[in-house]
C-alpha cells in the first residue's frame, strides 16, 4: 500500500496529489472496514455453530436420559439380560458421546470466538489510530500549502506595488512642475516598496523551501509509513482469520479419537449380545419345577354305570357325552400340574347323589368321583367369611395380594420371592440397627452435655427401634423356614401347621355357628352356611399385620382444623372446622399430613386444611431419624 503514494512527477501539483491522497484513505478506509465486517461475520458464524453444538448435546442427553431405566421400577430388572445391557452401555456411550460436543462448543468458544471477539476490538482500536495518524499528516501538509499560498500572494503583491512606486517615481521626476521635495517622496516611496518586495521574495523563498521539506516528508515517509502500518494491519487480520480456521478444523479433530472410542464401545456392547445366555435367564427365571404330567389311564365306558354330576362339574359344561379321568387312576397326582399336592381333600356332593337313595341301584363307582368334577368342585367353591377379620383377608385377595408365604406359585418362583423377602427383611433390620445405633450415640451426647437435649426424649424411640427389630427377626425366622421347606432342608408341615398357616382349613361347625346365617363372600354374593360343604380360608396377608401389630407413632405437635374436609377416600380423616388433632407425621412434600384424633381414629388431611404446632423437641428428634433413615 505504500506505492500509493508515490507521486506523479517531479512537478509538484499540490491540488491534484492533495485529492489523490484524500481519495487513498477513503479507499484503504473503506477497505479495512469491509475487513472488519467479514471477520464479525466469522465470529457470528462460529458463535452459531457452538449454539448447535450446545442443542445437540442437549438433545442427545435428553434422549439417553428419556430410555434411561427408573430405579427401583420393573425396568430396572428387565436389563440384566446381554441385549438390555447393551442397549443400556448405547445409552451411556451417547451421553459421552454428547460430552464431547460440549467440549467442541466450548473450546471454539475459548479459542475461537472469545480471542476474535478481543481481536476485533484492538484492530478497530488500531485503524482508528492508523487514520488518525494519516488525517493528521494530511491536514499538516494543507496547512504548510495555505501557508505557501499566503506568502506567494503577498510576494505577488508586494512586486506589484514596488513595480507603481517605481512607475510613478519616474513620472514624478520626468514632470518639470512637480516640486523636487515631491520627487523624493515618490523615490523613497518606490525604495520602499522595492524592499517589502524583496522581503516578500525573501519569505516567500524560505516559506517554499520549508514546504517543498514537508511535502516530501509527508510523501515520501509520513504517507508510506501510515500506509505501511495500515497494510501490515490489514495482513494480520488475514492472516488471523486463516488461524482462526485452521483452529475450527483442529477443535473438531481432537474430540474424533475419543467419539471413535464412543462407537468402538458401542460395537463392544452389540457384539456382547448372547442370545443363549438371554435365553438360560428366562429358563431360570420362569421355571416351575413341576414335573410333566403322566399318562392318562384308559376309562372303559362300556360298563353301565351311573355318575353323580355336580351343578359346577366340568363335564356338565362341556357335555355329557365327553370323558372324564378317573379320580382313582395312577396319574391322580399328576394331571393338574399347577394343583398343589399338598391340597386338602376336596368337599364332598352338596346334593345327594342317586346311589345314595335307598333300594336304589349301587354305582360301581360311588365311593369315586372323576378328578375333573372334584377339581372343578375346588376351584368353583367360594370362600365363606366368618369375621370382619376374613373380610379384610377376602378383599385383599380380591385386590391382588397373595399368600404371605407365595404358596400360590410354583416352586421354583416360590423360593426366589421367599429369598427375595428374607433379603428385604434382612435389610430392614440392619436399618433398624443402624437407627438405633445412631440413637445411642445421640443418648451418650445428651448425656454428657444436657444443654444439647434430653435423653430421656429418646428412650421412647429406642423402645420402639427394638421392638421392630425383634419383630422383623420373628418375620425372618419363618420366612426362612418357609424357605428351607420349599428348599428340601426341613421335612413339610403337617396338616395342624398348614391350618395354623392361614393356607387352608376345614370347616369348623362351631366357627359357622357362631356367625350369622347370610353371609357375604368376597365377590360381593350372598351364600348360606351348610354343614356339608367344604370352605377354604384365605390366608392372612400383612394387610393384618398392619392393623394388628403396628406400634401407633408418637406424638410430634398439634394442628387445628381451619376448614372442614371430608375424607371420602381411603387414609384420609374427616375433620369439622376449628378441630384439634395430634400430628403424627409432618407434611413430605406430598401435600399431606398425617393426624391423629384418638387411639382408634388416624388418617391424612391437606396440610393446607390445617395450621400445625409442632413441639421443638419432638420436632428435632423425628427430624434427627428422618437424617438417620435417609
Amino acid at each position: 500500500m505504500a506505492e500509493l503514494s508515490s507521486a506523479g512527477g517531479m512537478e509538484f501539483k499540490p491540488k491534484r496529489q492533495g485529492s489523490s491522497d484524500k481519495d487513498q484513505f477513503d479507499n484503504l478506509e473503506k477497505h479495512t472496514q469491509w475487513g472488519i465486517d467479514v471477520l464479525e461475520k466469522y465470529i457470528k458464524f462460529v458463535k452459531e455453530r457452538t449454539e448447535i453444538e450446545l442443542s445437540y448435546a442437549k438433545q442427545l442427553r435428553n434422549l439417553s436420559k428419556k430410555y434411561q431405566p427408573k430405579k427401583n421400577s420393573k425396568e430396572e430388572e428387565e436389563y440384566r439380560y446381554t441385549s438390555t445391557k447393551a442397549f443400556l452401555a448405547t445409552l451411556n456411550e451417547m451421553n459421552d458421546y454428547a460430552g464431547q460436543h460440549e467440549v467442541i462448543s466450548e473450546n471454539m468458544t475459548s479459542l475461537i470466538t472469545g480471542e476474535l471477539t478481543r481481536y476485533v476490538q484492538e484492530l478497530k482500536q488500531e485503524r482508528k489510530s492508523h487514520f488518525h495518524d494519516g488525517r493528521k499528516a494530511q491536514q499538516h501538509i494543507e496547512t504548510c500549502w495555505k501557508q505557501l499560498e499566503a506568502s506567494k500572494r503577498r510576494f505577488e503583491r508586494d512586486c506589484k506595488e514596488a513595480d507603481r512606486a517605481q512607475q510613478y517615481f519616474e513620472k514624478m521626476d520626468a514632470d518639470i512642475n512637480v516640486t523636487k521635495a515631491d520627487v523624493e517622496k515618490a523615490r523613497q516611496q518606490a525604495q520602499l516598496r522595492h524592499q517589502m518586495a524583496e522581503d516578500s521574495k525573501a519569505e516567500y523563498s524560505s516559506t517554499l523551501q520549508k514546504f517543498n521539506s514537508e511535502q516530501h516528508d509527508h510523501y515520501y515517509t509520513h504517507i508510506p509509513n501510515i500506509f505501511q502500518k495500515i497494510q501490515e494491519m490489514e495482513e494480520r487480520r488475514i492472516v488471523r482469520i486463516g488461524e482462526s480456521m485452521k483452529t475450527f478444523a483442529e477443535v473438531d479433530r481432537q474430540v474424533i479419537p475419543i467419539i471413535g472410542k464412543c462407537l468402538d464401545e458401542i460395537t463392544k456392547a452389540a457384539e456382547s449380545v448372547d442370545h443363549k445366555s438371554d435365553s438360560q435367564m428366562v429358563i431360570e427365571a420362569f421355571k416351575s419345577g413341576f414335573e410333566p404330567p403322566g399318562d392318562i389311564d384308559f376309562e372303559d365306558f362300556t360298563q353301565p354305570m351311573k355318575r353323580t354330576i355336580s351343578e359346577s362339574s366340568l363335564s356338565n359344561s362341556r357335555g355329557d357325552g365327553k370323558s372324564e379321568p378317573k379320580f382313582g387312576s395312577k396319574s391322580k397326582g399328576k394331571l393338574w400340574p399347577f394343583i398343589k399336592k399338598n391340597k386338602p381333600p376336596p368337599p364332598p356332593p352338596a346334593s345327594a347323589s342317586p346311589s345314595a337313595v335307598p333300594n336304589g341301584p349301587q354305582s360301581p363307582k360311588q365311593q369315586k368321583e372323576p378328578l375333573s368334577h372334584r377339581f372343578n368342585e375346588f376351584m368353583t367353591s367360594k370362600p365363606k367369611i366368618h369375621c370382619f377379620r376374613s373380610l379384610k383377608r377376602g378383599l385383599s385377595l380380591k385386590l391382588g395380594a397373595g399368600p404371605e408365604d407365595f404358596s400360590n406359585l410354583p416352586p421354583e418362583q416360590r423360593r426366589k420371592k421367599l429369598q427375595q423377602k428374607v433379603d428385604e427383611l434382612n435389610k430392614d433390620i440392619q436399618k433398624e440397627m443402624d437407627q438405633r445405633d445412631a440413637l445411642t450415640k445421640m443418648k451418650d451426647v445428651y448425656i454428657k452435655n444436657p444443654q444439647m437435649g434430653d435423653a430421656a426424649s429418646v428412650d421412647h424411640r429406642l423402645a420402639e427401634l427394638g421392638q421392630n427389630i425383634e419383630k422383623l427377626r420373628l418375620e425372618v425366622q419363618k420366612f426362612e423356614g418357609w424357605l428351607a421347606e420349599v428348599e428340601g432342608r426341613l421335612p413339610p408341615r403337617n396338616e395342624q401347621a398348614r391350618r395354623q398357616s392361614g393356607l387352608y382349613e376345614a370347616q369348623n361347625t362351631s366357627a359357622v355357628n357362631s356367625c350369622a346365617q347370610d353371609r357375604e363372600s368376597p365377590d360381593g354374593s350372598y351364600t348360606e352356611e351348610q354343614s356339608q360343604e367344604t370352605e377354604m380360608k384365605i390366608p392372612a396377608t400383612d394387610f393384618d399385620d398392619e392393623f394388628d401389630d403396628e406400634e401407633p407413632l408418637p406424638t410430634i405437635g398439634t394442628c387445628k382444623a381451619l376448614y372442614t374436609f371430608e375424607g371420602q377416600n381411603e387414609g384420609t380423616i374427616s375433620v369439622a372446622e376449628g378441630e384439634m388433632l395430634y400430628v403424627i407425621e409432618e407434611d413430605k412434600g406430598d401435600g399431606w399430613t398425617r393426624i391423629r384424633r384418638n387411639e382408634d381414629e388416624e388418617g391424612y388431611v391437606p396440610t393446607s386444611y390445617v395450621e400445625v404446632y409442632l413441639d421443638k423437641n419432638a420436632k428435632d428428634v423425628y427430624k434427627s431419624l428422618q437424617k438417620i433413615s435417609e
